[in-house]
């Protein structure tokens, strides 16, 4: 069905709601992410864990407002599109009125403020991805500071290069469907350095760091495999048979690496986990980001398995390395996000979408892997580089590690004057904290019940990790 605006541009109204659902789902997969991360974490850091990623969707979504899209995504009237960063030609949401979204020149009959919205969720899911590394020992306001400046100089700018005309897509015609790259490597190579910046955490590696929810942590995966659905199907921007193939390689490969990473685990540790095969299903859905428009069914299942089981490995890395990076964005996004890029030079085809490309495997010989391979490099120096400095510079300034003995004691109180769980009456849990919770319980029928400010407070259980 095809409706008109006002003053002429034809909107394909199937191929709207398809994104504007798609956005909502990829918005999704951030709260996802915060409780995948916050169940990870330990119990008394868990919000401010929860709140890095929260805080991107304020602070991104406002600055891809004003500025981000137009740098990512605008051209240079008259002079084409310029290698490095778009132009000015969005600023603040301008010249959007009654706009349809072209690709390749092609209207599409999407508005372009659809298009502006979807992409805002890429933002700030990317950004927030970052926060996994530095868990249990980051202060808030230089998680901001930072979370501004790398949006601003890396994120927009790698999107430009990739995805909005710029010199990856253009001219390197490397492939990146739905942010393998972009996204994911983008994310892991900056959580490698702030690792490095911020140092290791009180106790590791010689403490037990376990999670504190592992429900939590089932609970975010299912949120983000579901939210992913509109991250890579949508990133088509049009319900049409490349959408479809998207989708179903999306759930094969997901599903694939879910039995990878828990066949690992079995080997090596005895017993499968549901942490095991939650962190699968997200090294899959990282995989087969950039590639799931361009490889069969068959070959998703294979990547799948391959990124479970290779990501199920690279998480010990960390321990070799002896770098902390809390909760393994490095190992899941940096290596799944590679093996994703390289994986369409390996096994890419065009038999279900004609923009894609032959990879070795089907007769396309090494052009594409390289290329594939220049463009995951690129990123990878530039996201770290710029990373680094910009985590030294805040920790030289306003700090960005909080103090041991917050971290010890648990930086949720500290900044931001809440805690998750309260079981205390004079932390606010009052009565409902006691109900069923150690509750005092008399010897025999006949005892008196006590008084209600006679039964002491049980003191809140210890989790390991």
């Amino acid at each position: 069905m095809l409706s008109v605006l006002a003053d002429g541009p034809t909107i394909d109204t199937g191929n709207t709601t398809w994104l504007l659902v798609s956005t909502a789902l990829v918005l999704l997969m951030t709260p996802g992410l915060a409780l995948f991360y916050g169940g990870l974490n330990r119990s008394k850091s868990v919000l401010n864990m929860m709140m890095m990623s929260f805080s991107c969707i304020g602070l991104i979504s406002v600055l891809w407002i004003i500025y981000g899209f137009s740098f990512a995504f605008g051209t240079n009237s008259g002079s084409g599109t310029n290698d490095f960063i778009g132009s000015l030609q969005y600023l603040g949401t301008k010249n959007f009125v009654s706009e349809i979204w072209t690709v390749g020149g092609n209207p599409i009959g999407v508005p372009t403020y659809v298009v502006l919205a979807f992409q805002m969720m890429f933002a700030v899911i990317t950004v927030a991805l970052i926060s996994g590394s530095i868990s249990d020992r980051t202060k808030f306001a230089g998680w901001l500071v930072f979370a501004f400046g790398w949006f601003t100089l890396v994120y927009v700018p790698v999107a430009h290069w990739i995805w909005g005309g710029g010199f990856i897509g253009a001219k390197l015609k490397a492939l990146d469907f739905a942010g393998g790259t972009a996204v994911h490597i983008n994310a892991g190579s900056a959580a490698l350095a702030l690792a490095i910046v911020l140092g290791r955490r009180v106790g590791w590696p010689k403490e037990s760091f376990k999670p504190h929810n592992v429900p939590m942590v089932a609970l975010g995966a299912g949120l983000l495999w579901f939210g992913w659905f509109g991250f890579n199907a949508g990133s088509e921007l049009t319900a049409d048979s490349t959408a479809a193939i998207a989708f179903i390689n999306t759930q094969d490969a997901t599903a694939a690496a879910l039995l990878g990473w828990i066949i690992v685990e079995w080997i090596r540790n005895g017993k499968p986990t549901m942490v095991g095969a939650s962190s699968g299903a997200v090294a899959g859905l990282v995989a087969i980001t950039p590639s799931c428009a361009f490889v069969s069914p068959l070959g998703a299942v294979g990547l799948g398995l391959v990124a479970g089981a290779v990501c199920a490995l690279a998480v010990s890395l960390k321990y070799r390395l002896k770098v902390d990076d809390s909760l393994d964005v490095f190992g899941v996004h940096f290596v799944g996000g590679w093996i994703g890029s390289l994986s369409i030079g390996l096994i890419g085809t065009t038999a279900f979408n004609s923009a894609g490309a032959k990879g070795l495997f089907y007769g396309g010989g090494f052009e594409q892997l390289g290329r594939q391979a220049l463009c995951s490099g690129i990123v990878t120096v530039w996201s770290f580089g710029i990373a680094l400095l910009l985590g030294f510079i805040i920790e030289k300034t306003i700090g960005f590690r909080t103090p041991a003995e917050v971290e010890v004691s648990g930086i949720d109180i500290a900044e931001h004057a809440e805690s998750a769980y309260e079981l205390s009456p004079s932390t606010g849990g009052g009565a409902f904290a006691l109900a069923g919770v150690g509750a005092a319980v008399p010897a025999a029928p006949t005892a008196p019940a006590a008084e209600p400010d006679e039964v002491e407070a049980p003191e809140p259980e210890k989790v390991a990790g």
